[in-house]
């Protein structure tokens, strides 16, 4: 398969002929990084699985007024975060639960996974980080797992570069506490 830039799978899909192709094309570039993105952010594979299915009818319906503002990849990232968050809220309010106890569901969901490969070690620097808020969850995951630069984090969280080191800075804190402890 050929490797398209994002301009130029932009531009297939708002100006060629196959609109179709091209999006095909988007989601074969970006469905796993969003999916772990998200995966990182929900846990459940099923979920995970939802929530990308969303991010992209989202994408698909809002590509074409794609503005370029923001590069595509960032721009993909937000619709998952915000799709992720959305989802973990939906949870937390259908449920009535206070976030202490949607961590402890997502850690048990993470314990009881299948799919799940991880040493005893990594599982618990998977409970630290489901102990954190969530924003500061999706923060920590964006800079160590997926390697993002603070600018484009900037781009996909909507906050400043400034505010985002400082709430990574916190998050790599509170992990190394709860590991310590």
């Amino acid at each position: 398969m050929q490797q398209y830039t994002d301009d130029e799978l932009l531009e297939m899909f708002q100006n060629g002929d196959n609109p179709d192709y091209a999006f095909n094309l988007i989601v074969r570039k970006y469905q796993e990084p969003v999916y772990w993105h998200v995966r990182r952010l929900v846990i459940s594979h099923d979920d995970a699985n939802d929530v990308v299915q969303d991010v992209f009818v989202k994408a698909w319906k809002g590509l074409g007024k794609f503005r370029k503002d923001s590069a595509l990849y960032t721009w993909l990232y937000r619709v998952a975060t915000n799709e992720a968050l959305s989802f973990l809220k939906k949870r937390k309010l259908r449920y009535f639960l206070p976030l202490v106890d949607v961590s402890r569901q997502l850690e048990e969901t993470m314990e009881a996974d299948v799919y799940y490969q991880g040493s005893e070690m990594e599982k618990q620097v998977q409970k630290a980080i489901l102990s954190l808020p969530e924003k500061q969850r999706a923060v920590f995951n964006l800079r160590y797992y997926d390697e993002m630069k603070y600018e484009d984090m900037s781009e996909v969280m909507g906050t400043s570069v400034g505010a985002l080191k400082a709430s990574y800075h916190h998050a790599v804190k509170k992990i190394e506490k709860y590991i310590g402890s």
